[in-house]
């Protein structure tokens, strides 16, 4: 770990309304996932964003239009966001949407199916959709026309859009979680 949490007692105040409204964020959010330590600050990529606020306060916001605009399923998002986790081998974000892909349903076969870069052979239209795209962008590489389509058919045009955005969005935090070496938290 190469950016401690950071005590919110210590932030100046345009960094702690940040803080403050990201953790409001996780704990309806992300209620299942640990995202804070003992003393109430927050750990995961929050720590090197709030530390580097001119950099990491816009990487949050845009994280955040996501979140507040999201139409696709939340099972179909999750096989996207733990197919790039996997691509990257981002350990928090595996960590914290494994936790999450379980409290919406995914069963644990495909879970860890996901979580070692393997396509479940379970996942439905939407969800292979999903895997499909992800996989193809998480290697940096073009989606082809086909698959773009076929995407874009089962999906919607609204639907693909948030895909790929959502895909760029958790490719940005697992650099992050990657650059400043974030760990998963420990388990009590």
């Amino acid at each position: 770990m190469r950016i401690n949490p950071i005590n919110p007692d210590s932030m100046s105040i345009e960094v702690r309304f940040v803080h403050d409204e990201i953790f409001k964020l996780i704990t309806h959010s992300q209620g299942p996932v640990a995202m804070t330590n003992d003393e109430g600050a927050l750990t995961g990529p929050f720590p090197p964003m709030l530390a580097f606020p001119k950099f990491g306060i816009p990487a949050l916001s845009f994280v955040r239009s996501l979140d507040n605009h999201a139409a696709l399923p939340k099972k179909i998002r999750e096989v996207a966001i733990l197919t790039v986790g996997a691509a990257f081998g981002a350990r928090f974000e595996l960590y914290a949407h494994e936790i999450m892909a379980n409290h919406f349903g995914v069963s644990p076969e495909a879970i860890a199916s996901l979580a070692s870069g393997i396509r479940p052979a379970e996942l439905n239209q939407e969800e292979s959709a999903a895997y499909e795209i992800a996989s193809v962008l998480a290697k940096g590489k073009i989606i082809p026309d086909s698959t773009y389509n076929l995407g874009t058919a089962i999906l919607g045009k609204d639907g693909i859009a948030e895909l790929i955005f959502l895909v760029g969005a958790y490719t940005l935090l697992a650099m992050v979680l990657n650059g400043f070496d974030v760990p998963v938290p420990e388990v009590n």
